[in-house]
């Protein structure tokens, strides 16, 4: 599952990015690679921020057909912003519970093992007002229908302050199987390199034949019009 990272399927993935260096592109890679080589296999979007019509824009540039699939059954699309009830600071908030109860039959419909969740992003959920223990607990029940049938979980966090971890991501870290770390160049803006990724354990993984990426030795891209190419750092010739 994506490569060239190759991660094992039914994982929870955590993908944290920054301003400067949005995960976008991983999701859709994620997703395109999916859809590609598990035929058939449930599809399940929830998404925030961005609308379905930006997703069908991003796959048409994999040769992909979003409406096909939406026909098909195949992937599922939700709309998180349609689906919920934003907090305005009453004694009676509304939670994330009634967003479970829409995802839950939908896995119980999914082929064992070969599901796919994408949540992006999880962060606006915090800022938008739902409390982190609410968040905490919707996700923790999303992965737990998700491990029951094999299924691979990925969430994106944005980094708000590089070097200051949050709650949220201290949790998400605690639960993850492994972490895609986004990160800009830390010489600043290129023409030629887009940002970097290193790859890292959860704390609870046992790591057999996975190759980590360390911060030091991350693998570097550059996003074009048809995707992202990667390459080691060091090895393009706008950086030195």
């Amino acid at each position: 599952m994506l490569s060239p990272f190759n991660l094992p399927e039914g994982i929870v993935l955590l993908i944290t990015d920054e301003l400067n260096s949005p995960a976008d592109f991983l999701l859709h890679r994620s997703f395109a690679e999916h859809v590609k080589s598990a035929k058939g296999a449930k599809n399940i979007v929830l998404s925030v921020s961005d609308s379905i019509a930006r997703w069908k824009s991003i796959a048409l540039k994999s040769n992909l057909n979003l409406a096909q699939y939406l026909a098909s059954g195949s992937l599922e699309f939700v709309d998180v912003s349609s689906h919920i009830q934003v907090p305005t600071g009453r004694s009676d908030q509304p939670n994330l519970h009634s967003l479970f109860n829409i995802i839950q039959p939908l896995l119980e419909k999914s082929d064992h093992g070969l599901a796919l969740v994408i949540l992006d992003d999880i962060s606006t959920l915090e800022w938008i007002g739902f409390s982190l223990l609410d968040i905490t607990r919707f996700t923790r029940a999303l992965r737990a229908a998700c491990l029951q049938i094999g299924a691979t979980l990925i969430i994106r966090h944005h980094i708000v302050t590089p070097g200051e971890p949050d709650d949220m991501f201290r949790y998400l870290l605690q639960i993850c199987t492994y972490r895609l770390e986004v990160q800009p160049l830390s010489s600043g803006r290129s023409g030629t390199v887009s940002g970097e990724i290193a790859l890292h354990s959860g704390p609870g993984t046992i790591v057999d034949g996975q190759k980590l990426i360390p911060r030091s030795l991350a693998l570097q891209y550059k996003l074009t019009d048809n995707g992202p190419t990667f390459f080691e750092k060091g090895t393009s010739s706008g950086v030195l």
